[in-house]
């Protein structure tokens, strides 16, 4: 079985540890990145988990920080789930490339953190989706199989892809609308797998609740290019380093809710930039389902039979003080 692991602060000091039976066990030495814990931190953390010993911290004591630490790239998968690309307006049919792109690592922020909406943002959304932690460099082009996945996959987290949609679809900057602080809730628990438990992957429930409302239910067998698949196509193209984190997509039902219509709208060069922004919040703005101040986010994902669990995020949006243009 492998192992739940938690980056946490407590007295002003940052550490690992290992959870069990809802307590951290903590971890002796410190490690500066998730790079550094993965490099030499997973030995300790599983003897730490086998032998029950070490100083036992309280979760209700700590602040819970995310386990993807900075720099870190942040490979995302963009329409992934058929469910998904139907409510975007797009064929639901797997299509013919995977959507590649990225999101700034200083978007991460821990599992219970305030997600921050910017002050011009009308419609702010929320993707949860399943996170794979590299465990090794990668450097040339390779050809990763369900077989050998477990060389590349160190761990999965949860994270919430948290997309500012007037900005993304609009100015046509995913980057960007992805990309303000706090845009990117992170754990709980990073997940280390056993290499019995690769397969499991492929057969994780993904759960996404707003103001207690389930919004968003789906299975990772669901997804259109699978985690084998999408690495090698990565390998071909860039570097990866131990630590970076490839986000695998989300599935329908988030805010976002376009006809082929609008889309065709919105996403055409010619349209001036004012008039795509006033089609796009004309069409969406009273759906009911964009994240309001105050709303609370919860994200689960873990196996049907509870073996793999990576934790519950609980996310409140609150309003920036600070004005963006």
């Amino acid at each position: 079985m492998g192992l739940q692991v938690v980056r946490f602060e407590k007295d002003g000091k940052e550490n690992w540890g290992v959870v069990s039976n809802n307590q951290i066990l903590a971890l002796k030495n410190s490690y500066s990145s998730l790079a550094q814990f993965l490099e030499e931190g997973v030995e300790e953390a599983r003897q730490v988990k086998e032998s029950g010993t070490g100083e036992t911290v309280s979760l209700d004591e700590v602040t819970v920080l995310s386990p993807v630490t900075q720099p870190a790239r942040i490979v995302c998968q963009g329409a992934n789930y058929s469910s998904h690309r139907a409510e975007a307006g797009l064929e639901a049919t797997r299509p013919p490339f995977n959507l590649i792109f990225g999101k700034a690592d200083s978007s991460l922020c821990g599992a219970y953190s305030e997600i921050i909406r910017p002050s011009h943002v009308q419609l702010l959304d929320y993707e949860i989706e399943l996170g794979l932690v590299l465990g090794t460099e990668i450097s040339q082009a390779v050809e990763v199989t369900d077989e050998t996945l477990h060389q590349y996959v160190a761990g999965l987290v949860i994270m919430n892809d948290v997309s500012a949609r007037d900005v993304q679809l609009c100015e046509g900057q995913w980057l960007k609308g992805k990309s303000y602080r706090t845009f990117g809730p992170t754990g709980p628990y990073l997940y280390l797998l056993d290499k019995d438990e690769i397969a499991l992957i492929h057969d994780l429930e993904l759960k996404c609740f707003v103001n207690d409302e389930l919004r968003q239910s789906a299975n990772t067998n669901q997804l259109l290019f699978k985690p084998a698949e999408t690495l090698t196509e990565l390998s071909e193209i860039m570097n990866l380093s131990k630590g970076d984190l490839i986000i695998t997509g989300t599935t329908g039902g988030v805010a976002l809710n376009l006809s082929p219509d609008v889309l065709g709208q919105i996403s055409s060069l010619a349209l001036p930039y004012q008039q795509k922004l006033d089609l796009l919040v004309e069409s969406q703005i009273n759906n009911g389902k964009y994240l309001e101040d105050g709303d609370v986010i919860r994200c689960q994902i873990r196996s049907a039979d509870g073996t793999i669990d990576l934790g519950e995020q609980v996310n409140k949006v609150v309003p920036s003080k600070v004005a963006i243009s």
